[in-house]
């Protein structure tokens, strides 16, 4: 019982929680952007490429991209896109 808190070591241990909050967080954000990025849904696909519904759904059945279908909405997998689509234009 010899050792007495001060408003200031409140303060700093305060500061420190939150830093240590703000990092977890952060990092937290960083895995969810690059694990999200991956898989993209079919209305984002149509927008990026400029193409038809038609046309991701060729994609999709001729199997030339990745797909997952989760509760309806499908969803493609962004390299296997912007892959196909750079061979295209060499």
């Amino acid at each position: 019982m010899g050792e007495i808190l001060t408003k200031e070591d409140l303060r700093q241990f305060g500061l420190l929680l939150l830093d240590s909050m703000r990092t977890i967080i952060q990092e937290n954000n960083e895995k969810n952007q690059s694990s999200q990025s991956e898989w993209i849904k079919s209305k984002a696909v149509r927008k990026l490429l400029d193409i038809s519904a038609g046309s991701v759904q060729n994609l999709r059945m001729t199997r030339k991209v990745r797909f997952k279908k989760v509760l309806g909405s499908y969803y493609y997998n962004k390299e296997d896109l912007l892959k196909l689509f750079k061979d295209e234009s060499n």
